[in-house]
């Protein structure tokens, strides 16, 4: 059994003043002290029992102690080294995605995406981001995104880049189960209660405007505007308030029955979930293999 004394530093010192026959050269190449690098040779050679150098006017020699265990010593480190080596090789290999979601799509379809590209390509690397799509947009202009799975913006934010659509996704006006209005669902109605509304970045907040002037609908005094899922979830669940959301965000809730869509006809918000990505990015084949995971998923989606 290798004593548990011994540390590496130890092996590496001895191998260098071994390869320069010198203490002066072999301090100056690990960045140590004479002092320092003499220490470590002495608890070494403690720890061994055996002297590995001879020391005289003339330099260093190795013992023949010294000459043995130099051997395997070096072949250690030469081990170690490849070991490390083939670590950052394998890295190096691996494909590296990055995909921004928006909100719409990170909930219900993007883990179903996910499970699909995990069989297609098991080795890569998936790095996945959410937020309001301004922000994601931005990243994939600087190259910091590969591409994004949500609505597609304006079309004044689209220059170079691409949008192909995936599947249609309504917008929702989302309540606790057992609200009031769900007895008398009557959309003029919903001016009385708190409304938690998209705020001005979220790509979804033209449409509603558009479909509340379409109905005459005015100003909505108690809303709350806001992109933040988690906060609409827990607040809604829990207060009287109305959420107007895409049914992509609230899918899952909605199916185990915590949230309850009103039924009003959203027909005309109806919009393209789909994929954007910059028209001149070379796309590897880890991204095609995310593609055909994405089709899958969205062929799914359809049918549910």
């Amino acid at each position: 059994m290798i004593d548990r004394r011994m540390k590496f530093r130890h092996i590496q010192c001895f191998v260098e003043i071994a390869n320069e026959r010198s203490f002066k050269r072999a301090a100056s190449n690990l960045l140590l002290s004479q002092t320092a690098i003499s220490k470590t040779l002495k608890e070494l050679e403690d720890i061994l029992d055996h002297r590995l150098f001879t020391r005289d006017r003339g330099g260093v020699e190795l013992t023949a102690e010294g000459e043995t265990f130099l051997r395997f010593a070096k072949s250690s480190i030469a081990n170690l080294q490849q070991g490390i080596d083939g670590l950052y090789s394998h890295q190096a290999q691996l494909d590296h995605l990055s995909v921004g979601v928006l909100p719409s799509v990170a909930a219900r379809f993007v883990p179903t995406v996910v499970d699909r590209f995990a069989a297609l390509a098991p080795d890569a690397v998936l790095r996945i981001l959410d937020g309001p799509h301004g922000y994601l947009l931005e990243r994939l202009k600087l190259g910091e995104l590969d591409l994004i799975i949500g609505r597609m913006g304006p079309h004044t934010e689209m220059k170079g880049l691409s949008f192909t659509a995936l599947y249609r996704e309504r917008i929702a006006f989302v309540t606790r189960a057992g609200h009031p209005l769900l007895d008398n669902p009557v959309l003029d109605e919903i001016v009385n209660w708190p409304i938690v509304y998209p705020s001005d970045s979220a790509v979804i907040r033209p449409i509603v405007d558009r479909f509340l002037l379409e109905h005459a609908i005015g100003d909505l005094p108690r809303r709350i505007e806001t992109v933040s899922g988690a906060f609409g979830r827990i607040y809604v669940q829990n207060s009287d308030a109305v959420w107007i959301i895409s049914e992509g965000v609230v899918a899952n809730e909605i199916e185990n029955g915590v949230l309850a869509r009103l039924p009003f006809n959203m027909d005309t918000t109806l919009g393209p979930i789909g994929v954007l990505e910059r028209e001149d990015w070379d796309r590897p084949e880890t991204a095609r293999q995310f593609r055909q995971a994405l089709r899958e998923a969205a062929d799914q989606t359809a049918e549910a």
